[in-house]
């Protein structure tokens, strides 16, 4: 009997903020049902909801009981694909979510522990996608938006799980068309956002220890 491929689950979101496309959205429709290093990539799109937001997260990933989970959202004003390092316990909304929630000041997860780093070898991906010539840099914030509420999530679930499984996040920039519509903002293709992502998979399913050497910020 042929052994079934494992499964990374990559997610994105839905447009929010008043743009009518997400970049992470159509980076996961892009990469749905492809084959990655041997494994089979589930791609879902999220809500860019708090209150929705974590239990479809959770299950997700109790029906595809992935190796790996890579979640993906949008950053406007970025310039580089963002390899975030660290997920806080705090939401803290500047703009209304898509159901007009505005939470401020509150936990993602009540009496969890404040922080939680990536468990994806990111300096590794991180020299892959210079190597490609993909702008790319570490991030130590993901924000308090629901992107960090995902990754706070996602992360404090799979530091309680009995699997081992890794995770993280990644954020990418506007694409040029929304680019276009908020002066000066920067901006990447789409079809260089997709291999981008599909280089980070890539890299966290082959790499086990990560790379060292400086990356850090100054401010």
């Amino acid at each position: 009997m042929k052994a079934k491929m494992p499964n990374v689950l990559l997610t994105g979101f839905e447009p929010f903020g008043g743009e009518h496309v997400n970049p992470s959205h159509e980076i996961v429709r892009a990469l749905a049902g492809t084959v990655i290093a041997g494994h089979r990539v589930v791609a879902a799109t999220l809500p860019t909801e708090f209150a929705r937001v974590s239990a479809e997260l959770d299950a997700l990933i109790r029906r595809h009981r992935p190796v790996l989970v890579l979640a993906t959202g949008q950053a406007g004003g970025r310039a580089e694909i963002s390899l975030e390092r660290v997920a806080i316990n705090l939401i803290d909304a500047r703009i209304p979510d898509n159901a007009g929630a505005q939470p401020v000041d509150v936990p993602v997860v009540a009496g969890a522990p404040d922080a939680y780093f990536s468990t994806l070898p990111l300096k590794a991906m991180l020299r892959a996608l210079q190597a490609t010539h993909i702008p790319a840099a570490l991030s130590h914030s993901a924000g308090t938006f629901v992107c960090n509420q995902v990754f706070y999530a996602l992360a404090h679930r799979l530091a309680l799980g009995r699997r081992k499984v890794r995770g993280g996040f990644v954020h990418v920039p506007y694409l040029p068309q929304q680019a276009a519509r908020h002066d000066g903002a920067p901006s990447l293709p789409l079809a260089t956002m997709i291999d981008a992502i599909r280089i980070c998979l890539e890299t966290a399913l082959f790499v086990r220890d990560d790379a060292v050497f400086a990356a850090g910020a100054t401010h």
